[in-house]
Order: C-alpha cells, then sequence, then structure tokens
C-alpha cells in the first residue's frame, strides 16, 4: 500500500492541520497521486496574519545584523537538504538537471539577500537639504504584514526570490503556496522552523488561491501584497479587494533563473521612508543639536 504523506501548514512557528480538515491530492507530472496538502480556510488565513503581526514588532526591531545572520543559516539548513529538495522538484515535474540548478539558484539567492540585509539601509536613507535650522532624514521602515501568493511557475525558486526580500527588510509574510506545485513550500517551512527564524516571521498556507487571496486581500492587518507571473484577472481582483485599507499590491512579472531577478529593488517595493526633522541650535556662532 502506498501510504501518501500528508502536508501541513505552517503557521506561528507549527504545523497544525487546517481548521477545515480539507485535504487535496496532488499529482507527478505523470498524474499520479504522490502527496496530500492541506486546503486552507479563511480561518487558516486569519490566525497565520494574526500570527505574522505578533511577530513583526520584535522582527523588525533586530539589529540588521542579525537579521542577514539569520537569512544565512537558512541557506546553510537549505543546502543540507539539497536532496530532498531536489526529489520533490522532480516529482513535480523537472528534470534532474534543472532540479539541480533550481535548488542551487535558490541557495545563493539566500546568501544574496543575507548580504543586503544590513546594506540596504545606507542606500534607501538620506540627509535632505533643507532651508531651516534643522537636520532632515530619511530613513527606510519595513512596511509590515505581507501576504504573498507563490509563482506557479516555479517550486521552489519563486518561492525563495519572492520570500527574501521581504523579511530581508523586517517585514512579516503570510505566503500562499503554489496551488499545484506546493510540496517545496512547505519543505520549506521545515527548513524554516529548524532555522534560528522567529515563530510567525513567515507562515505558509496551503490550498486554492481563489478562495484564500480574497480573504488575504481584504484583512485590515494586512500593510501589503506581493503577486507574481499572475494573471490579469488576479491582479485586478486583488487591487479591488485591497482599497478598503489602502494596501500596497506589488505585481512582479519575473523569470527568477534570471540574474536581474534580484535586486534591492525587491526589498525596496516593501520599506516606507520616514522624514525626521531635528532641529539645530546656534550657540556663540557654533552649531549643535538637541
Amino acid at each position: 500500500m502506498n501510504i501518501l504523506k500528508t502536508y501541513k501548514i505552517y503557521i506561528a512557528g507549527q504545523f497544525p492541520r487546517t481548521e477545515s480538515g480539507r485535504t487535496y491530492v496532488v499529482n507527478d507530472a505523470a498524474g499520479n497521486p504522490i502527496a496530500n496538502v492541506c486546503q486552507s480556510s479563511k480561518k487558516d488565513i486569519r490566525n497565520a496574519v494574526q500570527a505574522a503581526r505578533k511577530a513583526f514588532g520584535p522582527w523588525s526591531e533586530r539589529s540588521a545584523f542579525n537579521r542577514g545572520q539569520i537569512l544565512y543559516r537558512i541557506a546553510e539548513m537549505l543546502g543540507g537538504r539539497k536532496a530532498q529538495f531536489i526529489e520533490e522538484l522532480i516529482q513535480q515535474g523537472q528534470t534532474i538537471e534543472r532540479a539541480q540548478i533550481e535548488i542551487e539558484t535558490s541557495i545563493d539567492r539566500i546568501v544574496y539577500y543575507a548580504g543586503w540585509c544590513d546594506k540596504f539601509q545606507q542606500i534607501l536613507s538620506s540627509v535632505n537639504p533643507v532651508n531651516s535650522s534643522h537636520f532632515n532624514f530619511s530613513v527606510a521602515e519595513a512596511t509590515g504584514v505581507v501576504g504573498v501568493l507563490a509563482d506557479e511557475q516555479t517550486g521552489l525558486l519563486g518561492l525563495v526570490s519572492q520570500l527574501m526580500p521581504v523579511i530581508a527588510g523586517g517585514n512579516t509574510v503570510v505566503f500562499i503556496a503554489a496551488e499545484k506545485s506546493p510540496l517545496c513550500a512547505i519543505t520549506f517551512a521545515e527548513v524554516l522552523a529548524t532555522s534560528d527564524l522567529p515563530a510567525g516571521v513567515v507562515n505558509i498556507v496551503t490550498g486554492f488561491a481563489n478562495e484564500m487571496l480574497p480573504t488575504l486581500a481584504e484583512h485590515m492587518d494586512v500593510n501589503a501584497l506581493y503577486l507574481s507571473n499572475a494573471s490579469n484577472e488576479i491582479v485586478k481582483s486583488t487591487q479591488l479587494s485591497a482599497v478598503d485599507n489602502l494596501k500596497r499590491v506589488v505585481v512582479v512579472n519575473e523569470d527568477w533563473n534570471q540574474e536581474k531577478a534580484q535586486g534591492i529593488a525587491f526589498i525596496s517595493s516593501f520599506q516606507e521612508i520616514k522624514t525626521t526633522w531635528h532641529p539645530i541650535e546656534q550657540i556663540g556662532g557654533a552649531t549643535s543639536s538637541y
């Protein structure tokens, strides 16, 4: 008897079964069943958002250097499980050569964003000229809770490419895994759970996007949404659902295999610029601040 593994969801550092109790079957490239996957409900989305919101303060307040260390540790943990990810990518239709390239590129991309953690602030921030006795500073701050819809065209690389710049910038995430190829997403959650990443920073749910995405888009405690290579219909409906609290909806159409599909722009898309005015006091011809 072939016992199919049931892939659970990942919320607040735990692996619960979906609140609805539903599952669906994922098939391999030949149409054979290879796994049971949780079909998440609206309640699961709300639980994930709650966990992400709770984790946001502590995560965004961590030093940039420490966030970089944690991302680098994720890359190390992923490297230790290459064989498992290659097997799952092959099950979901990749050739062995393509699967090997995807896992290596994914590891490199995590290390890349680990390096950006303590550098992007220097580029995005500035000291601004003003016509008054003030210092004027602009600094980048994390947007908050970001809802991410996985790219359906890639099992692992798209997930890593979307997720890493968002958390590198201090945001927390509710990630809707690819509907047809979700195996790597939950296996990657196992990597996150055994790394140094605090619980709730990344929450991964599986199921049908047309059921979960509207709930995520309408949730008032979600600050931004991130769609990759989504259809025009999904983009339009998501933008309409997001207007109630003026969520930022970022839509990216990229081939994640390309080197240009990484960079500081993917971090800055989920940063807010805060400007601070600091008065200058003139004392005997010298300038001082207070």
